[in-house]
Parts: C-alpha cells; sequence; structure tokens
C-alpha cells in the first residue's frame, strides 16, 4: 500500500510517499513560499521520485487542521482535488496528531504548540501508548499561559515541538515548573512523512471518508468571520442602546 501525504497547515509545506515499511520520499520546503506555488510542484516531485504513477497511490492523507486558514484550504482542496480525479479516499490527519506523532519514542507528554495569533496556540498534549497517540488533553485554541498551567498540573516530563515554541519559549521557561525539552529544529516542524505514517494507521482503522465529503478543520473562526460577527454584535448592542430592540 502507498499513501500520499501533504501538509500545508502552517509556514512548513510538505509532500511524501509512504509505504507500510519506508518514507520513499518527501520534499518539505519552509521558505515562507506561498504554498499555492509550491505545493502542486512538490506533489508532482515526490510521485515522480518515488518511481510510481499517480493512480498507484492507495489513499491520500492530509493535515486538515488547525492551522493556518489559507494554508489548510490550499491543502485540502489540493487533497480533494486528486481524490475526486484519481478515485481515491482521504484520511484527515490533525496537524496537531501530526506533529505529535514525530515524537512517537518520547518518554513523557508531548504537547505540540502552534502559533494561532491573537496571544493564542493551537495545542493538544498526548503520550503514547501502545505505538498510538493517547490524548491527555484535547486539542484546542488556548492561550499560553493556561496550557503550561494545566501541564504543571499534570507534572509530567513535556517536550514542546511546533512553530509556537519560537513565539513563547520564553513564556515556558519561565512558567513551566515541570521537566520539559524543545524538540529539535530538523524534528519540531510539520511533516507530510508523519501526516502519511499516521495516516496509514488510521487508514487500516477504517478512519478515511471520501473526497467529496471531506473539509478541512479550523477549530475556530477566521479572522474574516470573527470581524463579522464583532461588527453584528457592535450593531445589536447599538440597537439596543437606541432602544430599537
Amino acid at each position: 500500500m502507498k499513501i500520499l501525504g501533504i501538509d500545508s497547515s502552517g509556514i512548513v509545506a510538505s509532500a511524501a510517499i509512504a509505504d507500510e515499511e519506508n518514507i520513499i520520499a518527501e520534499f518539505t520546503v519552509n521558505n515562507r513560499q506561498t504554498h499555492s506555488q509550491t505545493l502542486l510542484p512538490m506533489i508532482d516531485k515526490v510521485i515522480k521520485m518515488a518511481e510510481i504513477e499517480p493512480d498507484e497511490i492507495d489513499a491520500i492523507a492530509v493535515a486538515s487542521g488547525p492551522g493556518s486558514f489559507t494554508g489548510l484550504r490550499i491543502g485540502s482542496a489540493t487533497a480533494k482535488g486528486m481524490g475526486l480525479a484519481l478515485n481515491k479516499p482521504i484520511v484527515s490527519v490533525s496537524t496537531l496528531e501530526g506533529l505529535a506523532y514525530r515524537m512517537a519514542c518520547f518518554e513523557g507528554a508531548i504537547c505540540p504548540i502552534m502559533d494561532a495569533r491573537r496571544n493564542q496556540v493551537y495545542t493538544a498534549v498526548y503520550d503514547m501508548e501502545d505505538k498510538h497517540l493517547k490524548v491527555i488533553i484535547e486539542q484546542k485554541a488556548a492561550d499560553i499561559h493556561e496550557i503550561i498551567k494545566q501541564l504543571n498540573d499534570i507534572g509530567r516530563k513535556t517536550i514542546f515541538l511546533g512553530d509556537g515554541v519560537h513565539v513563547y519559549n520564553n513564556v515556558i521557561a519561565a512558567e513551566c515548573h515541570t521537566e520539559y525539552l524543545f524538540a529539535p529544529a530538523h524534528m519540531s516542524m510539520q511533516s507530510a512523512a508523519s501526516t502519511a505514517v499516521l495516516g496509514m494507521l488510521y487508514f487500516k482503522e477504517g478512519k478515511f471518508e471520501s473526497a467529496a465529503r471531506h473539509r478541512p478543520f479550523y477549530l475556530r473562526q477566521s479572522q474574516a468571520e470573527r470581524e463579522r460577527q464583532e461588527r453584528l454584535d457592535m450593531e445589536v448592542n447599538a440597537h439596543k442602546k437606541s432602544g430599537c430592540i
């Protein structure tokens, strides 16, 4: 079985081909280029380097969120388009689970943190049990201080990874009272290889969907949606004050 992994949920864009035993090919770029320009050529490259035809892919695993709204839409649209064209199923892989799975050999709590801006991170906490991720804290958008407090309460050795580490490493150093460390640079960012391997496990467990049904998972509203809601709330409040409601 061969699976195509795609991750464009953050700054990194990544594509990989994996089978049950190997990562056959992987292409990862972390230079802030627009994913709409880089992702399809990367996918074409890894398929050619794997020396297979597109229709030999059995499934497409895609990092489906949380993450950058634009990046998620690009990745999901790409996976969806290929799935429809090739008649292949889609495996939705949580971006946070894909990140955490990179630390599958770590003995302790695994805490991926992605910068969600507005003083928040996308985060969750996992550990490994029988080669599977076990959820300790469900994925959420949270204040960095909140997740550190929860980790202090858990009291386990913790490894942090993800693009949020560079943003909040000083906060973690100041507030995390349990033993912790940061993942090394080559293991800290999103990887389509991890998405593909985890997607393979999920596929075998029956956790897949048709390309037509696939949707990204945003976890919270986009900035445009939030601003629209804020405007509506302001209008409602203004009407209340004027006695119109």
